[in-house]
């Protein structure tokens, strides 16, 4: 039975979650605190798109719902188990808040982004980066590029770096695929480098100016050197890279039930974190501040995401040729645009999804196989591949 595209009023739900998603910590920010009450609105934007999915007709309905529960669970338990893990790591110690430390902080982070993603990165090398400067006068700057490298540009290298890449991974791109885009990475993370120095620099030369003493003399003060405590997790992180990359690369030599490869890959998640949880003392968890709230924030906010997202994407796969975006350069921009105040993970999803209903379009035409590749070889078709 061929697909039949959803109605047009099943995307609103989506439209709509993600704009309370957008304006609900600016407008009520104290109700947005409570985990409680996101998971109260992902409910009941969601209600609306499981009815129709489920009762609405169409015979691919239950089957697109749970497909799509099934990336959420693999895709909420991969940053769970980078979150537990990532979180046992603590790094002991306070070197030296100059411009050229705080940017060596930043490299360090950019380049361990894509292996342990961009939320553990940024766990771990947050807090020394912060007690470095902690006789600075001003930081907000730093935050503010540790935030561009560390936390999003850092890790577009593997799957496991962002979280929109490994949704990409669960729908069939290759894992090593993102290792192409090393010379944007290295473009973008070099540039923001060097223009964070030259400004630390500035900073750090006007306080210079504006304090009694030497403000130089005092941040160059080492109390203690680097020292790394639970560095046995390290290994646990190399355990989940492993499951990842051996599962979803060579499982279908093994089993060809995609769901036995997927709980295959939660299973070694798990595993992975529980071991983390274990063998980890509760001092360097409390060192590290941890605590479940934002992965259990996490969690509401994309279950929301997931069900509302299933009509619209199937929408874009099936009539997306009709909506005028036919270029690379118009996917760069657009998804650029769209990324700008939407969550990447899902402008990822819509914009592959979009991907699909342009090349089946154009297929349907009959445009040559060298127009068609000039979109696939963008990396928001890389799904296609």
């Amino acid at each position: 039975m061929a697909p039949v595209a959803p109605p047009v009023w099943t995307v609103v739900p989506f439209a709509v979650y993600l704009l309370l998603i957008a304006l609900t910590p600016l407008f009520a920010a104290r109700f947005w605190e409570k985990n409680r009450n996101k998971l109260i609105l992902a409910v009941i934007s969601s209600l609306p798109v499981v009815c129709w999915l489920v009762l609405g007709g169409n015979a691919l309905g239950t089957e697109w719902l749970l497909g799509s529960v099934k990336e959420y669970i693999v895709f909420i338990v991969l940053l769970a188990a980078l979150f537990v893990i990532s979180g046992g790591i603590y790094l002991k110690g306070s070197l030296a808040g100059t411009p050229i430390v705080n940017t060596a902080f930043l490299a360090v982070g950019a380049l361990m982004a894509s292996l342990v993603g961009t939320t553990g990165a940024s766990m771990l090398l947050i807090r020394p980066m912060l007690r470095a400067n902690e006789k600075r006068l001003r930081k907000v700057h730093m935050v503010v590029f540790f935030i561009f490298v560390v936390s999003n540009g850092g890790g577009m290298l593997t799957p496991l770096g962002d979280p929109p890449l490994f949704l990409g991974f669960l729908r069939g791109v290759d894992f090593l695929w993102t290792l192409r885009l090393w010379k944007p990475w290295l473009v973008v993370n070099v540039a923001l480098l060097v223009i964070f120095n030259i400004l630390d620099q500035v900073v750090l030369n006007k306080e210079e100016r504006e304090r009694a003493g030497s403000q130089l003399e005092e941040v160059q003060q080492v109390k203690a050197p680097l020292s790394i405590r639970g560095g046995l997790n390290f290994l646990w992180l190399l355990g989940v890279v492993a499951t990842i990359f051996l599962v979803g690369t060579y499982g279908e030599r093994i089993h060809h039930s995609e769901d036995v490869l997927k709980l295959v890959q939660v299973v070694g998640m798990l595993a992975m974190a529980g071991l983390s949880l274990v063998m980890t003392g509760k001092a360097v968890r409390q060192a590290n501040r941890f605590t479940w709230g934002p992965i259990i924030e996490v969690a509401v906010i994309f279950i929301g995401i997931f069900i509302t997202m299933v009509p619209a994407l199937k929408f874009l796969e099936l009539r997306g040729g009709e909506l005028g975006l036919t270029e690379p350069w118009q996917f760069f921009w657009a998804s650029g645009v769209l990324s700008s105040f939407l969550d990447n993970a899902p402008t990822y999803l819509t914009f592959t999804s979009l991907a699909v209903g342009v090349v089946n379009a154009k297929t349907a035409a009959g445009l040559s196989a060298e127009h068609l590749g000039g979109l696939m070889s963008h990396p928001m078709g890389a799904p296609l591949l």
